[in-house]
């Protein structure tokens, strides 16, 4: 079985959240993978894909191809960028039979990185240690079209210290949505103030979610409430010991 991975962090990740990577990096590695980072990696073109400006998401698309051809994995700490390449790459390019058979030949290397420690790597316990009651959010990408819902939840029931709190809304969207919260921002956050007390409801010291920007989301909204409860992404908590 091949013992090394490519990152991609992602935009949000490289531009506001660099700990997360760190954080990712960290944990694959104490796993015993070796883990490399292509400079040369930029976006996965889902902005401009929302956004309607498909001939931008196509050249950004393309360049993800040529930056990780030949990657034996790729690891991906957001469920929403990995869906936008493995779910929407093949939309871009369906009138390019050559680009087709890239994408066919990249997506069942692409990983959200919650899957690819259960499935790939066959992990579950990664010797972690986070003392705090956390509440997991359930990010509309990973949950909706990856089909990620227990996974995460396995992961933290390993963490030595933790206490994990049911949200009686953990799959109710934060009102985030990329572009939406721009577009529409007195809907965007009314959805992440209804998020918010269902997360104080459940007395949780932190929100766990596998997207930074649901996390970004949320703190933005918990820190205008004047609540004490923070957000933390899940290789954050994994690489915590």
């Amino acid at each position: 079985m091949p013992r090394r991975v490519s990152l991609f962090v992602t935009c949000m990740v490289d531009q506001l959240f660099p700990r997360v990577g760190l954080a990712m990096a960290d944990v694959l590695e104490r796993l015993g993978w070796e883990v490399e980072f292509r400079e040369e990696q930029t976006c996965c073109g889902q902005p401009a894909f929302n956004s309607g400006y498909w001939q931008e998401a196509r050249e950004v698309a393309l360049h993800f191809l040529d930056v990780f051809e030949g990657a034996e994995c790729i690891v991906v700490p957001s469920g929403s960028c990995t869906s936008m390449i493995t779910h929407h790459f093949a939309g871009l390019f369906r009138d390019r039979a050559d680009l087709m058979r890239r994408v066919s030949d990249l997506e069942p290397r692409v990983w959200e990185f919650s899957r690819f420690l259960i499935e790939r790597a066959q992990v579950e316990d990664v010797g972690a240690r986070f003392e705090h009651k956390v509440t997991y959010h359930d990010s509309c990408h990973s949950l909706r079209e990856l089909k990620i819902k227990q996974g995460p939840r396995r992961l933290l029931g390993n963490v030595r210290g933790l206490t994990l709190a049911e949200m009686d809304i953990p799959e109710e969207c934060c009102g985030f949505g990329g572009t939406f919260s721009v577009k529409f921002p007195e809907v965007s956050g009314g959805m992440a103030r209804t998020k918010i007390d269902s997360i104080h409801k459940t007395g949780a010291d932190f929100v766990v979610s596998i997207d930074s920007s649901c996390l970004m989301q949320l703190e933005g909204a918990l820190r205008r409430a004047g609540s004490a409860v923070r957000t933390v992404h899940l290789a954050e908590v994994l690489a915590s010991r």
